[in-house]
């Protein structure tokens, strides 16, 4: 038996069940949102793991085969003659690079080192699709970005060796990076601290009356920093505090010795940008030309619509991860060979060259032989070095120098003083320094 109520009459009450229940009547997209989205109502229960809609992977952006032939559909960008020698120029000097300061290493002449081997595509695509203005912060990766932009091979060789005319003198692991000339942030050792300092870079920009629409922040990391949680605290910032910020996701497949099937169970990295309402694009990181059109693009989104963008280019760590590592011990032998012949990034895009006939066999050879000339060259000019002063171990850290520092200051010349002229195995450890400790003393 139904209670008798005062109640208003409401058009949503237009159907009554048995029992009393009311049903609406009214089409569900006339029922308006809930509070804090814009997301329509609906009857039907549904869940959903996907964010193409239908189930399946999100795509992958290719413009040149493994054969470096144009798939069909591709747009080739329109790149000159000398426009893709240098190109290709820059990805070959790469594994030169890597071949002599790896073998270096492990002579015991540089402490540490790490290579792009297999990730050449994706590092020179990325930087000829930026100003070279755009403030750039890498990872370990991402030498290229400074070479492309004119770095020059004697200053990689003074990072790696620590000698005098190191900008950090000497302060700094090899392949520690950084170049204030080249709009090059210092690169830091800890995983992914980088990406939220990067949002912040782009929001900076924003602010700049003479960068807001010329500049953007771009951040490589891979996927194993994507599973820090600096990488969603970076996303997040650039996202509601809307930023020209682009982030560069190299997806190698690897981090360190965790394979990618370990670090996530969605698609990929692709899936979590449209979560933070960014716009995102998956990319063959193998593919120069690929990687070049969809950097550009997502830098102009940046630019014009003042947010965030996410590349991910999907690509292969050949070598190891470091002279610290041997992957051999977590991924076959035969894996590897086998990923540089079938999709080798270099040899794609020279089949690419040659095909226009920008490139034979005979340059080929003469290219690969100057290289190795040029970086030698570096190398051994730089073991002639001497390492920074002494003297500089206590300078740049403080605007005003602490008692406790000077307090070491003057130990060590305290020291010096007594033992690094009697001393034989002082005597010798002074003379790697430029000052020879005589600076600390006065």
């Amino acid at each position: 038996m139904l209670r008798s109520l005062s109640v208003k009459y409401s058009p949503l009450l237009t159907r009554i069940r048995p029992g009393g229940r009311a049903l609406s009547s009214q089409p569900t997209s006339s029922l308006g949102c809930l509070p804090t989205t814009d997301s329509p109502v609906v009857s039907k229960l549904g869940f959903f793991n996907s964010v193409t809609g239908d189930g399946s992977k999100i795509p992958s952006y290719r413009v040149l085969d493994g054969f470096g032939i144009p798939i069909e559909g591709a747009e080739v960008p329109e790149i000159s003659e000398q426009f893709a020698r240098r190109l290709y120029e820059n990805m070959q000097l790469l594994p030169t690079l890597d071949n002599i300061l790896y073998n270096v290493q492990r002579q015991g002449k540089i402490s540490f080192y790490m290579t792009s081997y297999g990730e050449e595509a994706a590092v020179i695509g990325s930087a000829a699709a930026l100003a070279d203005d755009d403030e750039v912060l890498a990872q370990y990766r991402e030498v290229g970005v400074l070479l492309w932009r004119g770095f020059s091979l004697d200053r990689v060789m003074a990072q790696c060796f620590g000698t005098h005319e190191d900008s950090g003198k000497g302060r700094q692991m090899p392949v520690h990076f950084g170049s204030t000339q080249h709009h090059f942030h210092q690169i830091s050792s800890p995983l992914a601290t980088q990406i939220p300092q990067a949002a912040g870079v782009g929001y900076a920009l924003k602010r700049d009356p003479e960068r807001r629409s010329k500049n953007v922040a771009c951040v490589f990391f891979g996927e194993g920093a994507a599973s820090e949680g600096d990488f969603h605290a970076g996303m997040l910032l650039a996202s509601t505090l809307p930023s020209p910020t682009l982030f560069l996701a190299r997806n190698n497949g690897f981090a360190i010795s965790t394979p990618s099937s370990q670090q996530y169970y969605g698609d990929s990295l692709s899936a979590r940008g449209p979560g933070y309402g960014i716009d995102t694009v998956r990319v063959d990181g193998n593919d120069v030309l690929a990687v070049m059109s969809a950097v550009k693009e997502g830098r102009r989104r940046c630019l014009e619509g003042g947010r965030a963008v996410l590349v991910e280019m999907m690509t292969y760590r050949v070598g190891h991860h470091s002279t610290s590592d041997d992957s051999f011990a977590y991924r076959g032998r035969q894996e590897v060979e086998d990923r540089k012949k079938i999709d080798n990034p270099i040899t794609r895009f020279r089949l690419f060259m040659e095909s226009r006939g920008w490139w034979d066999k005979t340059e080929e050879e003469e290219l690969k032989s100057r290289l190795k000339q040029d970086v030698l060259a570096s190398f051994k000019r730089a073991e002639t070095l001497k390492k920074p002063d002494l003297a500089e171990l206590f300078s740049d850290v403080y605007a005003e120098e602490p008692w406790n520092i000077r307090e070491q200051r003057k130990e060590l010349a305290g020291l010096l003083e007594k033992y690094g002229q009697v001393w034989e195995p002082w005597q010798n450890d002074l003379k790697i320094f430029k000052d020879e400790g005589k600076k600390l003393a006065d």
